[in-house]
């Protein structure tokens, strides 16, 4: 039952919950941390931790995809970002790196104003393939149509459509829009999409065909769409909308499981846990992985939203690197602010609650404590 409070005289709104206004809580059962499975699976690809790096330039190059591949998880390339722009992208993010504060959003714009090149798609996307991890390639729904044909023939394993609002269904007066529901109908790989933040969207998503969707508006750590656009998504309700569309959808579908992707908003591993007890089957992390020594951002992050010529909705921000991509994810941590081995405190989390895979660790009970962080 949805709460609805009264705004001003003229307007109610609905109480909702960001992450950091919610806790679980232990069982009266406790299991082994060695006994927990965190495994999950998509279409026809499974993977050992629930992980998806994000389509940012920051943290996945096609080098820090195959690392995050061989550790058990799946990474996405940005098919829109530097990889696909430049040759040899190095000295590109060297200048963001080093750019100024004040000139960091203009040296951004001129970095992602060079075209997209076809033949760099195919190239990237040939080379993950040639490590042996599974490949998945990303585009804003602007783009798909342009250049999913040669995503595909290069030879993609899953395709992801990323923005900051996607919709089933979008309406325009000036050109031919992507038809979501025939686009994957035809498509021969599985596709993922998002970001969705209320139950309706992500039941016309699911709709489509999709096998995942993404939700949330992706890169909450370096947006601005809250203060620009006044749009923002409270992570803990959203997780937990989409997840109650997904079981209405299994039962409308006759058992077809669309697997709920969170993403932004996470920050820290406790944030990351919570998100799989409200509903979550993978967590998509941006920042988290930017921090790695790896990371192609060099102590910068930043998402594509920071990029667009004529109204950027992000920022570059300064990260400070913790470890390698393994202690990230799997430690050991020797940090005690969640910001490395994430998979270690999901696995901690299980076990104090007492499950052993993530589809029973979605019933955990949680309570809300919307002052307690403040």
């Amino acid at each position: 039952m949805t709460q609805e409070i009264e705004i001003g005289m003229g307007k109610s709104g609905r109480m909702c919950y960001a992450l950091d206004d919610v806790a679980i809580v232990p069982s009266r059962r406790t299991r082994d941390p060695q006994d927990v499975d965190t495994s999950w699976q998509v279409d026809a690809y499974q993977f050992d931790i629930p992980v998806v790096g994000a389509p940012m330039d920051s943290s996945m190059s096609p080098e820090t995809i195959i690392e995050l591949g061989k550790l058990g998880g799946l990474g996405v390339l940005d098919l829109e970002g530097v990889w696909t722009r430049y040759e040899d992208p190095e000295s590109q993010l060297k200048k963001i790196a080093q750019a100024s504060e004040e000139d960091a959003t203009r040296v951004l714009q001129e970095v992602y104003a060079e075209p997209i090149k076809p033949e760099l798609i195919t190239a990237r996307i040939q080379q993950i393939r040639e490590s042996g991890v599974t490949v998945a390639g990303a585009l804003t729904p602007q783009r798909t149509q342009e250049f999913y044909s040669t995503v595909v023939e290069a030879g993609v394993d899953l395709f992801v459509i990323r923005g900051t609002a996607v919709s089933a269904e979008h309406i325009s007066e000036s050109h031919e829009p992507l038809n979501l529901k025939k686009f994957i109908y035809e498509l021969d790989v599985p596709v993922i999409v998002g970001g969705a933040g209320t139950y309706r969207a992500a039941m016309h998503l699911m709709r489509t065909g999709a096998a995942g969707v993404l939700v949330g508006n992706g890169g909450s750590a370096v947006s601005s769409s809250r203060s620009i656009l006044g749009m923002h998504v409270p992570m803990a309700t959203a997780i937990a909308d989409i997840a109650a569309a997904r079981k209405d959808y299994m039962e409308e579908s006759d058992g077809r499981y669309v697997q709920v992707i969170a993403d932004g908003g996470l920050g820290t591993s406790g944030n990351f846990v919570k998100a799989f007890a409200l509903g979550a089957d993978a967590v998509m992390m941006g920042s988290a992985l930017a921090r790695s020594t790896s990371a192609p951002g060099q102590g910068m992050h930043w998402g594509r939203e920071a990029t667009h010529h004529s109204l950027p909705r992000g920022r570059r921000v300064e990260l400070e690197p913790v470890g390698t991509m393994e202690e990230i994810l799997t430690g050991p941590s020797h940090r005690a602010d969640g910001s490395m081995n994430y998979i270690g405190a999901l696995k901690r989390a299980m076990s104090s609650t007492g499950y052993t895979d993530l589809r029973r660790f979605q019933s955990c009970p949680v309570v809300a404590t919307p002052y307690e962080h403040r």
